[in-house]
């Protein structure tokens, strides 16, 4: 595996699961895979499980991390053509950082968001693309406009460790009130890796409008009914996202869709998972994430062995 940015990336998906689960019950047994690499890792936008956990992963294979914030430890960066007149606010090109880090690093992590203003720019993941164009060396996606690659394998290595029974989970990804519009990249991604992993049944829920694109969830049962996709779910996962058409736009306002324990009765006793950061009462209740039902902290503890397994198999390749 030469770059890491989805689930189509990953030549033997159920062979990385094992790996994650390996260096979860043993975190330092290739500790010198790594020896004497650098991961650079740069940050368009904020984080915090996705930096921390790539970085504890880093060192347990024995990689040295550097961290690198865009936004303010360099200068501003252009992402624009080549022949662009670069007399506004950027001031180094993407072409010549790229290359830089190129130099500096053996593999490089880049975050970035969409701008949920241009659905053609952000679908085409411009910035992450030029990174990998530029860049020389394996690229790993710590999100992007689109996709959150490394939340959605640790999501997926969370149901595969508790779902214990023969039969394919049942799993429901439902809409979530919010505040304001975010990203579909968690959703998008997790739709794409239960998919490509082809081993469940999933159904979306979401208030009319709010259809994720079908380039990520062909496969998948597409409901507006939240009650109906909860019903003898093993798995709900719960996630805001906006619109694609209007694009980037929050259309539904609708405090009903909050998931409670009277909806999550409706369930087969299922887990509830999140991303995180999670908004209290607004995206999922109190009494939930209070529960047993709730597995987040599981998934964010996951993030380190995914991205273990995913900077494992990144190093072997390039070896």
């Amino acid at each position: 595996m030469r770059h890491f940015t989805s689930a189509y990336d990953v030549p033997d998906l159920p062979k990385l699961l094992d790996a994650a689960l390996a260096f979860k019950k043993q975190p330092r047994f290739r500790e010198n895979l790594g020896q004497g690499r650098t991961l650079g890792m740069v940050f368009l936008n904020p984080s915090t499980r996705t930096r921390i956990s790539t970085q504890i992963a880093a060192r347990n294979l024995g990689m040295e991390t550097i961290v690198f914030n865009a936004s303010s430890d360099g200068w501003s960066l252009e992402f624009g053509d080549a022949d662009v007149v670069m007399n506004g606010a950027s001031v180094e090109h993407i072409r010549e950082a790229a290359r830089v880090f190129g130099e500096y690093f053996d593999v490089l992590a880049v975050r970035s968001f969409p701008n949920l203003q241009n659905r053609d720019e952000d679908f085409s993941e411009k910035i992450l693309k030029q990174f990998i164009e530029h860049a020389g060396i394996p690229v790993v996606s710590l999100e992007s406009a689109t996709l959150h690659p490394l939340q959605s394998f640790a999501d997926l290595l969370t149901i595969k460790e508790l779902h214990l029974e023969k039969r394919p989970p049942r799993i429901a990804l439902t809409w979530a009130p919010h505040l304001k519009p975010l990203p579909q990249c968690v959703a998008n991604s997790f739709a794409q890796w239960i998919l490509a992993w082809g081993g469940a049944e999933l159904t979306i829920a979401c208030p009319p409008g709010h259809e994720l694109d079908k380039k990520f969830t062909a496969g998948a049962k597409i409901t507006h009914d939240q009650n109906a996709a909860l019903a003898g779910a093993d798995f709900v996962y719960v996630k805001n996202w906006s619109a694609t058409e209007p694009y980037g736009q929050l259309i539904c306002d609708d405090q009903n869709w909050l998931l409670d324990p009277e909806k999550l009765a409706k369930t087969n006793r299922a887990k509830v998972m999140h991303c995180l950061p999670v908004r209290r009462n607004l995206e999922l209740s109190s009494a939930i994430l209070d529960s047993p039902d709730a597995v987040v902290v599981q998934q964010a503890g996951n993030r380190v062995w995914a991205a273990q397994a995913v900077l494992a198999e990144i190093l072997k390749f390039d070896t």
